[in-house]
């Protein structure tokens, strides 16, 4: 039988094609038979690009892959509790020591920390940038018509705003309350020409023209620590191995990559929630 020229070169082309397809499904069945693991984050990181250095560096080198959901500490926390998350990284020390009241068998460090900042309109109409102290900044703030633009959100950042006001005796005359991450509020601020308080990571990782500048920083109460923390949940093996990574293992050099975050002394205590990352005078 003749078979036509054409015609035959499909025909050897079968096999490749067979080959390519099903090397496709096999990888295809590979990626899905990987564990997933379910990070809970505060948004902070997510926003400073950090995630972006981490995790395809890890899923490349351990086999795993991951879902994220960037939320507030305090969701973060209550999502690693109601067991939709696996691992959390979460910057809320006041909730996360009740988390762990409430679940002590999870496993919890220290991984990283910056500070957070003051910031408000250029001009500074309020004269923050004029006060002696942290508590007169807030006091002036306080007392402005300008405003201050809250988180609202029971985030790690929220957490923050309420100890610092709860600590000078005041609160703004003007808030605005978003509800929404630090990106977002960041950006409402500057439309508003109001203050706000965001964390350094957030902040290095903004729009360069975006109209903000900072106007108070360096209190020893603007300290910002960062855990991560490991619940209760079927894959802990895998979670584990991935936490220990961050705090221990070679999750550190990526960390210490990224602008706006220092890592974590590993001389200096890391388990509980109220550690500093200096040593106590």
């Amino acid at each position: 039988m003749h078979v036509p020229r054409g015609a035959s070169l499909r025909l050897r082309r079968w096999p490749v094609v067979l080959w390519l397809v099903a090397t496709a499904a096999a990888l295809s069945c590979a990626r899905e038979t990987r564990p997933q693991l379910v990070l809970v984050t505060t948004t902070s990181v997510a926003n400073a690009g950090l995630l972006e250095q981490l995790l395809p560096r890890y899923e490349r080198e351990h086999g795993v892959r991951f879902g994220v959901h960037a939320v507030g500490s305090g969701r973060a926390l209550q999502m690693l509790a109601a067991g939709d998350g696996d691992v959390a990284i979460s910057h809320a020390p006041e909730a996360e020591t009740t988390a762990l009241r409430q679940h002590p068998q999870w496993w919890y460090r220290k991984i990283m920390f910056n500070d957070f900042l003051l910031v408000g309109p250029p001009d500074d109409p309020a004269q923050v940038r004029a006060a002696g102290s942290l508590d007169e900044a807030l006091r002036r703030i306080a007392a402005s018509t300008v405003g201050f633009v809250s988180r609202a959100d029971q985030s790690g950042t929220h957490e923050r705003e309420r100890a610092l006001w709860a600590g000078v005796g005041t609160q703004p005359t003007h808030v605005l309350p978003t509800g929404q991450g630090m990106a977002v509020t960041l950006r409402i601020a500057a439309e508003r020409g109001a203050y706000t308080l965001t964390d350094r990571g957030t902040w290095d990782h903004r729009p360069k023209a975006l109209p903000l500048a900072v106007v108070n920083e360096g209190d020893p109460r603007l300290l910002n620590t960062y855990a991560v923390i490991v619940g209760t949940t079927d894959l802990r093996d895998a979670a584990l191995a991935f936490a220990r990574w961050l705090a221990d293992g070679e999750g550190r050099q990526a960390i210490a990559a990224v602008p706006g975050f220092r890592l974590w002394p590993v001389e200096l205590p890391r388990t509980d929630p109220a550690a500093l990352p200096l040593p106590r005078r």
